[in-house]
């Protein structure tokens, strides 16, 4: 398995593409709506894989899903959290079976009225820990995977280095059946979290990009 892409919950869209360009070089470009989440999405492609700001938009819409729920609540005091990390993955009847979780059709409409569809597994299981990545396998042609969208990016980025997630390593061995995945369960921080993701470049630099802290406690 490989990583696909990892998703930032953010409340304001337009704000928050304009914070993460400013802090990491790394252009954002439109995605689409999804109807059944009432969310919205800008896309950072990174050639084989992407990074995915999402915002809930239609907040009745959002709050009768469980994704719809978990991403109001990470960015609910208006920061930026991440929410979870996506595996592609080509055998996902298999693997959803394995893990008791239901395969579902998605799609999205592109600016360009282009639509995109794909088969996923895990985002809308209430009972999936965020630190726990989820899985798709895309129905479209190559040129439509989102990675492969054109963005002005003030850095030449070449995909996701690796992702640092607290959790127990035994459990993400066993959700990931032995397959390999460049996610790494760090100690501290707050726990069961996605904390940073790392996007390399070709000049052999890499961004680190971590999710807000969680607010002080009063």
């Amino acid at each position: 398995m490989r990583i696909d892409h990892a998703v930032l919950a953010v409340a304001d869209l337009d704000e928050a593409a304009a914070r993460f360009t400013a802090g990491t070089g790394l252009a954002t470009i439109a995605g689409g709506r999804h109807p059944r989440w009432g969310t919205v999405n800008r896309i950072v492609p990174l050639g084989s894989d992407y990074l995915e700001l999402l915002a809930v938009v239609e907040p009745d819409l959002g709050a009768g899903t469980s994704l719809g729920r978990r991403l109001t609540a990470l960015s609910r005091d208006g920061r930026d959290r991440w929410f979870s990390v996506c595996l592609a993955d080509p055998d996902i009847d298999r693997t959803a079976a394995r893990l008791g979780l239901a395969v579902e059709a998605g799609a999205r409409t592109r600016p360009d009225g282009v639509e995109v569809r794909w088969r996923g597994a895990g985002i809308e299981d209430s009972s999936r820990p965020d630190w726990l990545p989820f899985f798709i396998d895309w129905d479209a042609p190559g040129d439509l995977y989102p990675g492969r969208s054109h963005a002005d990016h003030a850095v030449r980025p070449t995909g996701i280095a690796g992702v640092a997630v607290s959790g127990e390593p035994a459990a993400l061995k066993a959700w990931l059946d032995g397959a390999r995945a460049p996610i790494e369960v760090t100690d501290g921080g707050e726990p069961h979290r996605v904390h940073s993701v790392r996007v390399a470049t070709e000049g052999g630099d890499v961004i680190e990009i971590e999710g807000a802290p969680p607010p002080a406690s009063s």
